[in-house]
């Protein structure tokens, strides 16, 4: 999926030069991509981003002097979107309480990237909408404001949330929504044992849960990965 409206600047800092060049030729594949510059130095890319004030920031995690999760918690405010591509698995966790959108393990292929920009190009559109979204979570349902109109939901409408920074989207059987809230505080006001936590970045309801299968979960829109932290949790469940 390209992204749709106005040109999206972005910016790379990883102190990897194949690894740049491999990210500079992958956006070549998408016009309204416009790479701002591609630095090798933390401390140099965070110079760039504040005077560049790109939209999108790709970064890695292990870099000399500053890397990337000391790196994004001095920019977090100045950085819309912040996606990490490293080697490392275990600083997921802690890029996404950094509220990072994505995070990518190397090697990043064509087809990683394409699921990347779908996710940006969703969450930008989505955030646009969401100033006019006012949410009220009831007991049996949840009332959304979405400009002059309310739309009352059945929970049992919602199939998963995913976390998107610093909003949560909700996936319904009609259309998705998204709520100025984390994921954890929505789930914190939603009826126990209805939704279960399968990772960093998602929580799904059991009705709409068809099959476990390995690392995922198959729900009725497709599949949605499990992280390693929530496994044993997710093995207790019966369909």
């Amino acid at each position: 999926m390209a992204l749709s409206g106005e040109k999206t600047r972005i910016l790379v800092i990883d102190d990897n030069p194949l690894d740049l060049l491999v990210i500079a030729e992958l956006v070549k594949g998408y016009p309204l991509l416009e790479n701002c510059g591609s630095f090798m130095n933390a401390l140099e890319g965070y110079e760039a981003i504040r005077s560049i004030r790109p939209d999108v920031v790709f970064m890695d995690i292990e870099m000399p002097v500053l890397n990337g999760i000391e790196l994004l918690r001095k920019i977090r405010s100045e950085v819309p979107v912040a996606i990490f591509v490293t080697s490392f698995a275990e600083y997921a966790v802690e890029g996404f309480e950094l509220s990072a959108l994505d995070y990518i393990l190397k090697p990043l292929t064509a087809e990683r990237f394409a699921q990347t920009i779908t996710k940006i190009d969703e969450y930008r559109e989505l955030k646009r909408k969401s100033d006019a979204y006012q949410l009220m979570v009831e007991s049996d349902s949840l009332t959304i404001k979405e400009g002059h109109h309310q739309i009352r939901l059945s929970q049992r409408e919602i199939i998963y949330l995913e976390a998107m920074q610093d909003y949560t989207k909700v996936v319904t059987t009609g259309k998705p929504y998204l709520t100025l809230s984390s994921l954890s505080y929505f789930l914190e006001q939603l009826p126990a044992g209805r939704f279960l936590r399968i990772h960093r970045s998602y929580a799904v309801a059991l009705g709409h849960i068809r099959e476990l299968r390995g690392s995922e979960v198959v729900c009725s829109t497709g599949r949605l990965p499990i992280g390693k932290t929530y496994r044993s949790a997710i093995s207790r469940i019966k369909l």
